[in-house]
């Protein structure tokens, strides 16, 4: 089984991505692994201007999963370009940029820059609360949405990846517009808006009360959304949400996803990328599965 994949002319020696957020920039597992054995890596969210995060907790275990608010802490979108880009590159593998932003204009300024730099493709986190709109996020209704995406796609130069929420108004009319907005390709689902409650104190764990919720909990969810979305657009899927083993893989791929990325599973399993891999040649063999395309978008 040859387990390669394109995705918009950008060759993936396998399906299994790095999901952002989870990985940092892929350094700390490398000391683990060889992450070069992984099909791709999303960056962790970039932002234009540097961010130290949220207070607080930051990461709370739940029943087969987690929540977290990090509250996106990086250096923001030039110290990636000039540094941290060329870190990543060091790894032989696909290298996403995942890029958030509190208002068009940061989302414009650092897709412009992130175009110059020496990425394979640019990973658009629409989940951001919109500053400029009291902090709706641009993910939850499908208008704002297309007008970020269509803002961003103007000056884009690499192709385009659009991360949806979940927590979106209709996640199928929201794939439509960033679709129709010029969105090369789509990642879902990002995390569950969910609440996590300390009795001892009587209040939220979560210094801002509401955090996401991902992990093997949010599968079956997950898995339906991508289902759902796969049956109407038009372009190439990356499905996130629980996926732990090499059959999470092949669900989300019969669901429709070309390609997957593996998030929450890092934290209780940090060889869980090399795993997956390892795993999934051995499942295909065993399921007599000689090409994705035999597969993909069966159900």
């Amino acid at each position: 089984m040859n387990l390669s994949t394109t995705i918009n002319g950008v060759l993936f020696k396998n399906p299994v991505v790095a999901a952002s957020g989870t990985f940092g920039f892929g350094e700390e597992y490398n000391e683990l692994y060889d992450v070069s054995c992984l099909g791709g890596i999303s960056s962790k969210g970039l932002t234009w201007i540097p961010k130290d995060g949220n207070e607080g907790i930051r990461v709370y275990e739940t029943a087969s999963g987690m929540m977290n608010s990090v509250g996106l802490q990086n250096p923001g979108v030039r110290a990636f370009v000039e540094e941290g880009a060329a870190k990543m590159r060091r790894f032989n593998t696909v290298l996403i940029a995942n890029m958030g932003g509190s208002c068009i204009d940061d989302y414009v300024a650092g897709a412009e820059l992130l175009s110059s730099a020496d990425i394979d493709m640019l990973e658009l986190n629409i989940s951001c609360p919109n500053v400029k709109s009291g902090g709706m996020a641009f993910g939850l209704k499908a208008d704002v949405a297309h007008e970020v995406v269509a803002a961003v796609r103007a000056v884009c130069t690499k192709p385009l990846i659009v991360k949806l929420s979940p927590n979106a108004e209709n996640i199928v009319e929201m794939a439509l517009a960033c679709e129709a907005a010029g969105a090369d390709s789509l990642s879902l689902v990002n995390t569950f808006q969910a609440l996590a409650i300390d009795i001892h104190q009587r209040r939220p764990v979560f210094r801002n009360t509401y955090a996401g919720l991902s992990g093997a909990a949010i599968k079956p969810i997950a898995l339906r959304m991508v289902h759902s979305v796969c049956k109407q657009v038009k372009v190439p899927v990356f499905g996130i949400g629980g996926i732990t083993t090499a059959e999470d893989v092949l669900e989300f791929i019969m669901a429709g996803a070309t390609a997957v990325q593996v998030g929450t599973a890092n934290f209780s399993d940090p060889l869980a990328g090399q795993r997956i891999v390892r795993d999934l040649e051995a499942l295909c063999d065993k399921e007599g599965i000689s090409s994705w395309d035999e597969i993909r978008g069966c159900i």
